[in-house]
């Protein structure tokens, strides 16, 4: 295996062919109807959430967000493992909702909540976190109208961002929650008679893998959240206090180191007094549970030669996977892990461009990968893909089928 895939935890292989959940690829690969498509190992989603909940405060609860991945059988199996579900949109709290979990262990965050959005929220008896004067208003509107007291709690976009952030969602100017300076007159003229008010939901970036980054903002939001707990009407029943745990992608980054950061929780926790000591403290998380325990394959349809430089053409590509092509987010891109599936190993390598089938040259599956010799019907698989993959890539893009998705 080359150097660039040596960050992969482990993988199993028998002669010399991946092995996913106890069975070789390209056996799901045809129990998923062939190529492209993502295979989703249900025990390496059970053994994450286990892994964690063992380090983490017993008291700490654990809702999964199902805009990682909402497959529906990905979204029932993590009902079964976590405490409650986030849901971003309409369609995500149906899918929540037909998993069979309590409608008040699911709540609806989003900067631009449509008043059809909300109305469903409301009638779904779900937790609603506001982002803004107007989205409270509406729901005020929705309370009269529907004659339910909607369960709500303010998404609050805090004076500090998570540093060393893949995406940093708070701190400064943003789209997303009300900002905390704000807040003190929100709460202050705050209808409890029109609304059900529940707590607060801060959450400040993504995709983080330094530990002191994580416990620097933790603590900080720890002492937000204490002061606003200070200033709400009523007892404050619940506190989100974000993810923001990363996992490692690309070449030179390491896993996360989980056990301080759980260390640190479990002193916060300890230490809370006041309003803040009775309320629910929940930890939001997504990427970070489902993003290792996802696979993309796709199949070689041709191989050439261009000034030099090989190509493996394929099926697959960034309209099924657009993250890994680079266009997620990435301002230089970098290659996710990538293999032939059904020849993991080979003395005989090769340097190849991994390509797909659309007319665009940012169509890259792998670029300049040193793998073994592959040709036409080989399988590539490209890991850590769990997360952000079929659902946030443009799948009707030049009109190729769309992938397929399989929970084994």
């Amino acid at each position: 295996m080359s150097k660039q895939h040596d960050r992969l935890q482990r993988i199993s292989v028998k002669n010399n062919r991946l092995q996913v959940a106890g069975r070789p690829a390209d056996q799901l690969v045809a129990m998923a109807g062939g190529t492209p498509c993502y295979i989703y190992d249900r025990k390496s989603l059970t053994e994450r959430v286990r892994s964690l909940r063992t380090v983490m405060p017993s008291d700490l609860k654990m809702h999964y967000a199902i805009k990682a991945n909402p497959m529906p059988a990905v979204v029932h199996h993590m009902a079964g493992l976590v405490d409650g579900l986030d849901v971003a949109s309409q369609r995500e709290m149906m899918v929540a909702i037909g998993s069979g979990v309590d409608p008040e262990s699911i709540s609806f965050a989003g900067p631009a909540k449509k008043v059809e959005e909300l109305r469903a929220a409301v009638a779904a008896s779900i937790v609603i976190n506001v982002e803004s004067s107007l989205e409270l208003e509406r729901l005020y509107q929705l309370s009269s109208e529907l004659q339910l007291k909607p369960k709500v709690a303010f998404r609050v976009n805090p004076d500090f961002e998570l540093k060393s952030s893949g995406m940093k969602m708070a701190g400064g100017p943003k789209q997303f929650g009300i900002d905390a300076e704000l807040m003190p007159e929100m709460l202050s003229e705050l209808d409890t008679g029109k609304v059900d008010f529940y707590g607060f939901h801060i959450f400040s970036g993504s995709q983080n893998l330094n530990p002191d980054a994580l416990i620097d903002a933790h603590g900080k939001t720890f002492e937000l959240a204490a002061r606003l707990c200070e200033l709400a009407p009523v007892p404050v029943q619940h506190i989100n206090i974000g993810g923001g745990l990363g996992i490692p992608y690309f070449p030179g980054e390491q896993a996360l180191d989980i056990i301080p950061i759980a260390e640190h929780l479990q002193k916060l926790m300890g230490a809370r007094t006041g309003r803040l000591k009775n309320a629910e403290m929940v930890m939001e998380l997504g990427r970070y549970l489902v993003a290792e325990a996802g696979y993309y394959f796709c199949q070689v349809t041709d191989k050439k030669a261009s000034r030099g430089q090989t190509f493996l053409m394929t099926d697959g590509g960034l309209h099924h996977h657009l993250s890994n092509s680079g266009n997620f987010g990435q301002v230089i891109r970098k290659n996710y892990p990538v293999l032939i599936a059904n020849c993991i190993t080979s003395e005989e390598k090769e340097t190849v461009e991994i390509v797909g089938p659309l007319c665009t040259p940012l169509d890259i599956v792998g670029a300049k990968l040193e793998l073994p010799v592959a040709d036409v019907g080989d399988l590539v698989v490209v890991f850590q893909s769990g997360a952000y993959g079929a659902t946030a890539s443009p799948q009707k893009f030049l009109s190729h089928p769309e992938v397929k998705e399989l929970l084994v």
